[in-house]
């Protein structure tokens, strides 16, 4: 495959940098010597931040021309709130109104970036049982694969005017600072943790590491564009992931949350976590990627040192 690594100076602009994954992906850049642009709602406090206000479909254009790349990973958390009507809106719009906002901006650039790089999840695919699924898969049922086929399709404009476009479906990301995992590390270290439901169900996972490697790769292999599953390579079960996380930890994993209950307290959102996702990065390691940390006693290692 080939690639052109970023040249050294390079800039790039991120929207969602506060988040897990940006924060990680810029704090890498910049470690590199590159000038990262951090995409933000408010009046901006120096110059590596850019305004931008996605509800009113403005951004500081300005800022974007002669960037290397622009990153999209801004969007509601998912697991964050209990999913009311309200919320459930809430969740698409920062995702879809988002991207169109940032691809049109990029289409419009005389200096247009040479590549886009859009966030997507997974959860394009609905549930897969355990059936595993590449990247030509279909999209799943569900309010989350309606969500990703509606966020993926925000990028036509950028592709439209020519730019490569890149769509990262990223599986649950294993890190101690952000996502569910920044949930589950406590209560496991308490002796708390156990299977969600039958513990059947597959977790496709990647740890935050590989998460920001494959970005990067993406932006650095410029044959590359479309879909990506950004996803460990061997995923397992919940029961396999609980008994990883008891071994890593030294806590015992005995206990269990049975469905009914997760249902109860989560309402709809539950589905996400008692679905079953067996993805497969086909199309990453065919592109020549090598995954840092592809067991989940690795990652799970790498994410308590």
């Amino acid at each position: 495959m080939s690639e052109s690594p970023l040249a050294p100076g390079s800039r790039v602009a991120i929207a969602g940098a506060s988040g897990l994954i940006g924060s990680a992906l810029a704090r890498s850049l910049t470690s590199d010597g590159h000038e990262v642009i951090r995409l933000v709602r408010r009046a901006p406090r120096g110059s590596d931040e850019a305004r931008w206000d996605p509800e009113s479909r403005r951004v500081d254009t300005a800022r974007l021309e002669g960037c290397a790349a622009v990153v999209n990973l801004a969007g509601a958390g998912v697991a964050s709130r209990y999913w009311t009507k309200e919320y459930k809106e809430r969740i698409r719009r920062s995702r879809v109104v988002g991207t169109t906002t940032l691809a049109d901006a990029v289409a419009s650039l005389d200096s247009p970036p040479r590549v886009f790089v859009n966030g997507s999840a997974i959860g394009f695919y609905g549930d897969t049982g355990t059936r595993a699924v590449d990247e030509s898969a279909p999209p799943g049922d569900g309010f989350l694969s309606s969500v990703c086929v509606e966020w993926e399709g925000a990028t036509a404009a950028a592709a439209e005017a020519g730019v490569r476009t890149v769509f990262v479906r990223t599986g649950l990301v294993v890190a101690r600072e952000g996502g569910a995992w920044a949930k589950l590390f406590p209560l496991f270290k308490a002796g708390l943790g156990g299977r969600l439901g039958s513990g059947e169900q597959y977790w496709s996972f990647v740890s935050l590491h590989d998460e920001v490697a494959a970005i990067r790769h993406l932006i650095d292999a410029e044959a590359l564009s479309g879909p990506f599953n950004v996803t460990a390579p061997e995923p397992l079960t919940n029961r396999e992931i609980t008994e990883a996380m008891g071994r890593v930890l030294h806590r015992p994993t005995v206990l269990a949350t049975p469905a009914p209950l997760l249902r109860l307290a989560l309402g709809e959102m539950s589905g996400d976590i008692l679905g079953s996702q067996r993805v497969l990065p086909t199309r990453l390691l065919e592109s020549g990627f090598t995954f840092a940390f592809p067991t989940i006693e690795d990652t799970l290692r790498a994410a308590t040192r």
